[in-house]
């Protein structure tokens, strides 16, 4: 079982023609990151995790995602 903890809450805003939100400076100091910064945000079956951008990551994401776009029918099997 996943261990949950809240350490802030954030509101949805209007941001322009948009919507976002202010994170608190606890949840900034956290993430390591900042004003400027970019966020990816993952979506995991417990909802969104929030992390910092990686631009590594990133590129071993998409390699996966083209694999598994390339080799779906060979995965599926595998995954039986």
């Amino acid at each position: 079982m996943n261990k949950h903890v809240t350490i802030a809450t954030a509101k949805v805003t209007t941001v322009g023609n948009s919507a976002g939100i202010a994170l608190p400076k606890e949840v900034l100091a956290k993430l390591r990151v900042g004003k400027g910064d970019t966020l990816c945000l993952t979506e995991t079956p417990d909802g969104v995790l929030l992390t910092p951008y990686s631009a590594e990551f990133a590129e071993i994401m998409e390699a996966a995602e083209i694999v598994m776009r390339e080799d779906r029918d060979v995965l599926r099997a595998l995954a039986k």
